[in-house]
């Protein structure tokens, strides 16, 4: 199975692995070629947050999904890292349910992996509190590679 497309989930809470996501995303893509879509996935709350920090009015081109994506801090300093490693690359946002819309997000652009990032938490704590990393494991359309906060 050759790998093409490499997606790259980017949330809110990524902020403090970026380093180890763009790592783990140029080890996947880099030897194959393939592209990474950095796929920025917000909350309706954390979208309407983002877009007024950034001074985005609502109503204009600039504060659609994708536009705010490419303005987040996080997803930057992605792309700035994808870059300087050569890798081909294209931001998308969605806004939604995590889990939901990287699954979503992963069937449309044709994936061949994942790269999503998450933190450890016991067993009880997914229970209680859920994951969004153990859900897109569990419903991707093709394989997952999770990278862990250290």
């Amino acid at each position: 199975m050759s790998i093409e497309t490499v997606m790259l989930a980017v949330g809110t809470e990524d902020e403090e692995r970026t380093e180890r996501l763009a790592e783990e995303a140029v080890a996947v893509a880099e030897p194959a070629g393939a592209e990474v879509v950095l796929t920025h996935v917000f909350t309706d709350e954390e979208f309407d947050e983002v877009r007024s920090r950034l001074g985005v009015d609502e109503s204009s081109e600039g504060s659609t999904p994708d536009a705010v994506a490419e303005r987040h801090t996080t997803t930057r300093a992605l792309s700035k890292a994808l870059t300087e490693a050569g890798v081909s690359h294209t931001v998308r946002g969605a806004v939604g349910d995590h889990a939901d819309e990287v699954v979503e997000a992963a069937s449309a652009v044709d994936a061949d992996r994942v790269v999503v990032g998450g933190r450890s938490r016991s067993p009880t704590g997914k229970a209680v509190f859920g994951s969004v990393a153990q859900e897109v494991i569990l419903s991707s359309p093709c394989p997952v590679t999770f990278v862990r906060s250290e």
